[in-house]
């Protein structure tokens, strides 16, 4: 990233809004939001092959379900926050991930400016790439601030994505039974 042009941004963005960048209580913010955007937006130089390469050997052949990770990404539209639960299931062909890596594929792909469908395609296209299961299915819950404080202005809607690949993609009975474990609590 190149924090200059950040900073140069986030002063002609003040200006445009008719502020002082001068002015005490922004003196700092174009350094600030350079350094935020260096941590909100890591993931653009990331790649899920660093998480997704320790595998350890099973005889598990059953659904894996990391239900609830928790995410936070910027909408590319409006460059606003959208926030949610991704759940990611696979079916091992012999090899198993930490479940905490995961939750960082999740996080890789959500530290980029994004489409939460783009995102839920990601993930899944990841995981049956360096793990390599018989399957995996990828769904993404999320609120987008987009709809909530701008534009229709409907807080609390939730957009709703998945993405199937391998067995799932054609296997109804596998897909119901990761929604049904999806939404037990």
């Amino acid at each position: 990233m190149d924090e200059n042009k950040i900073m140069e941004g986030v002063r002609l963005l003040l200006e445009g809004l008719g502020e002082d960048p001068k002015r005490e209580g922004l003196l700092e913010t174009p350094q600030r939001i350079a350094r935020m955007y260096g941590e909100i937006f890591a993931g653009m130089t990331q790649s899920a092959a660093q998480p997704l390469a320790k595998t350890f050997h099973t005889q598990h052949t059953d659904m894996v379900l990391e239900k609830d990770i928790p995410f936070y990404s910027t909408c590319e539209h409006h460059l606003l926050p959208f926030y949610g639960k991704a759940h990611i299931a696979y079916i091992p062909d012999g090899r198993v991930v930490g479940l905490s890596k995961l939750a960082r594929t999740v996080e890789i792909f959500a530290r980029r400016l994004q489409l939460q469908e783009r995102m839920t395609a990601q993930t899944a296209d990841a995981v049956m790439e360096y793990l390599q299961p018989k399957g995996v299915m990828v769904m993404v819950e999320a609120e987008h601030m987009c709809m909530t404080m701008r534009g229709i202005k409907k807080p609390g809607s939730r957009t709703l994505t998945y993405a199937a690949r391998g067995v799932f993609e054609e296997n109804d009975k596998l897909q119901d039974r990761f929604f049904q474990m999806v939404s037990s609590r």
